[in-house]
């Protein structure tokens, strides 16, 4: 104890050589804080110093050699100290701050946030990222976070800070007005947005959020999987058509492996024209699809015995003209294609009708041509 005692007493060379990745704040260890007259500090770059003396901060430098002169002054103050059991009465302090960026820094949402969106309604997303920090103000961030504390990590304040950013996260996520299918395309106009808003509750601390990252945001596994059904009927398209395709592919492939084509080629078949029987939403249609009506037959042609000789061939209309103007009597003859012999008019049935109030001839008259 009293070698390390009698060493504080040279002039010292006050520096930081700490390499480890998760340091912000080291104290700089000196027998009973007391940092002599004339000592050397020096500040390397990315490194801050907050020079402490009698407990109050009283000054911060940057990246430099300085010469420090205090109340302690070497060996004297020992000397004066004997009262004190060699502790010398004037106390001062160096903390070294590290200004490098620190990086990868999580956060994520414990809870999901629910918001109302223009297409689902209400959904529940959840999101996470990084984002970056670094000391900007030495002297708040020492009054306002460290305190006293010799050794101080990233790990310390990296909850206060993820809460911080998933509160304020959360407010924007749900205020923003975006559809949850463009949250994707937006995220980098988001993350910059929250840490806009952000920056001056990292300010109070004494610190700069560099960065904030949102690198996902996610609804629920059910709402996803209804998503992913959606989009896959959308892709398919016209269900039909891949039927007939899914169809064809299992053909081809039983060609190319005719051995085992048998059952399994059936297997895909049936299944194939179930689904080509399908609605265009992939349910079965209930009611069975009727056969479209027969063509009309064709018009019927016919001939007319006149002067001992056949006119036609002429329409049914046509016929039945002649009928009703007296042209053609009852006992014309008449005769189609598909007819045996040639037929008096009223014992056709298309035009007997057409006789029902003709009076028939006079006893002794001449019959119709």
């Amino acid at each position: 104890m009293v070698w390390r005692k009698l060493l504080g007493e040279f002039v010292d060379v006050i520096e930081w050589l700490d390499d480890s990745p998760d340091t912000m704040v080291w104290r700089f260890e000196r027998y009973g804080n007391e940092i002599k007259y004339g000592a050397k500090l020096v500040v390397r770059e990315g490194q801050m110093a907050v020079f402490v003396n009698e407990g109050e901060i009283a000054d911060v430098f940057g990246p430099g050699t300085y010469e420090l002169y205090t109340r302690n002054l070497p060996i004297l103050s020992t000397l004066q100290g004997w009262p004190h059991g060699f502790q010398s009465p004037f106390k001062a302090e160096v903390y070294f701050c590290s200004t490098r960026i620190f990086t990868d820094l999580k956060w994520g949402t414990r809870n999901p946030v629910i918001l109302r969106d223009p297409e689902f309604g209400p959904v529940r997303l959840r999101a996470f990222g990084t984002y970056a920090i670094r000391i900007k103000d030495p002297a708040v961030f020492l009054r306002e976070v460290v305190g006293t504390d010799g050794h101080f990590t990233v790990d310390e304040i990296s909850e206060q800070l993820r809460n911080l950013i998933v509160t304020r996260f959360g407010m924007v996520l749900a205020g923003s007005g975006i559809p949850v299918l463009d949250l994707a395309a937006n995220s980098e106009q988001l993350g910059r947005f929250v840490a806009g808003r952000l920056a001056p509750e990292f300010a109070n601390y004494g610190l700069e959020l560099v960065t904030l990252l949102v690198e996902n945001i996610s609804l629920p596994p059910e709402v996803e999987q209804a998503l992913d059904r959606r989009a896959a009927m959308g892709v398919v398209g016209d269900l039909t058509r891949y039927a007939q395709f899914q169809a064809a592919e299992a053909m081809r492939l039983a060609a190319q492996n005719p051995g085992a084509a048998g059952a399994g080629l059936g297997l895909v078949l049936g299944q194939t024209l179930g689904a080509a029987a399908a609605g265009p939403w992939g349910a079965r249609v209930s009611e069975p699809v009727a056969p479209p009506p027969p063509p009309p037959p064709p018009p019927k042609s016919w001939h007319v015995a006149e002067g001992g000789r056949a006119v036609g061939p002429m329409s049914t209309e046509e016929v039945a003209r002649r009928i009703v103007t007296g042209a053609l009597g009852r006992d014309g003859l008449v005769w189609s294609p598909g007819m045996k012999d040639w037929r008096r008019a009223a014992e056709v049935p298309e035009f007997a009708s057409l006789f029902a109030d003709t009076p028939p001839p006079l006893p002794g008259a001449a019959g119709s041509a």
